[in-house]
């Protein structure tokens, strides 16, 4: 209500230890929507990229770093920008362990999570909303000094880039037995991956706690280099991938979901957006978690 009154061009909030940080912008009608964690994260990465190369800062080095659930539209940028792009379990601990790891070699620029949170920099060596806040304002004012807002240059990114559509859900199993339920839900996606997610093969099964990615295909396997984790992730012929990660202190699993598609042009988004969005349903029912 206040930014409306004050007509706005960008809403922060933080939660109260100021480690998380969340945005809302105006749309092409003069609402105001709400970015996700994932979206937020594609305009600071994009930006921060955009603006070294444009200012001539960019170096042969320069790495970000994302978790294994946060979006991959974040690995296009990067590699179209000529940019590594690492992926690190979840938690911020793993972003500053591999700054740690790569100081000297590699230039690390931001990293950050699904989650709302965002490194800026290697100052602080962990997730901190006042130094991403002062970015987010900062990209709303350069994007508003170019005439647009943060709502129509993740538009643009989309079409530049494919659009991409998350979603996660999770599940609680009460009662005495709801760990051993969990653990035997991932034994079972373990054992018996599904073979197709609405119309896609699945092609890849990453299992971290194995730490084995596993071509469903040709029964290829390679190495997975991170830590040991509970956590599976299955990845479709047509580049979605979907995560499952329980809770190591509640009877709870999360499931994380991400597709992605053409869009050939800003009109068609909001077609692209309800096709994905009904995907993203037809997974969770194919799956059997609603």
């Amino acid at each position: 209500k206040k930014a409306q009154e004050i007509d706005a061009d960008i809403l922060c909030g933080t939660d109260p230890d100021a480690d998380r940080v969340g945005i809302g912008v105006k749309n092409t009608n003069g609402e105001w929507v709400l970015m996700n964690g994932n979206q937020t994260a594609v305009l600071a990465f994009n930006y921060m990229i955009e603006a070294r190369k444009e200012k001539g800062l960019q170096q042969a080095n320069d790495m970000v770093v994302k978790t294994i659930v946060t979006t991959n539209m974040i690995d296009v940028i990067a590699q179209k920008a000529g940019v590594n792009c690492y992926n690190v379990l979840t938690g911020f601990k793993w972003i500053a362990e591999l700054i740690r790891e790569k100081e000297g070699v590699e230039n690390y620029v931001v990293g950050g999570e699904e989650s709302y949170g965002l490194m800026i920099g290697d100052q602080v060596r962990d997730k901190d909303a006042v130094s991403a806040v002062a970015l987010l304002c900062e990209m709303a004012a350069y994007e508003k000094s170019k005439g647009r807002s943060l709502y129509e240059k993740i538009l643009d990114l989309y079409v530049q880039f494919g659009y991409y559509q998350e979603d996660l859900i999770s599940i609680t199993k009460k009662g005495r037995n709801g760990q051993q339920e969990i653990a035997e839900m991932m034994e079972g996606f373990r054992a018996n991956p599904p073979k197709e997610l609405a119309g896609s093969k699945v092609v890849e099964l990453l299992d971290y706690d194995k730490r084995v990615k596993t071509n469903l295909q040709t029964g290829a396997t390679e190495e997975i280099t991170l830590p040991k984790s509970n956590v599976l992730q299955f990845i479709t012929e047509d580049g979605s991938k979907i995560s499952a990660r329980p809770s190591g202190t509640e009877p709870k699993i999360k499931f994380y979901f991400s597709v992605n598609t053409s869009l050939p042009s800003v009109d068609q988004f909001d077609e692209a957006q309800q096709k994905a969005k009904d995907k993203i349903k037809q997974i969770i029912s194919e799956m059997k978690l609603s």
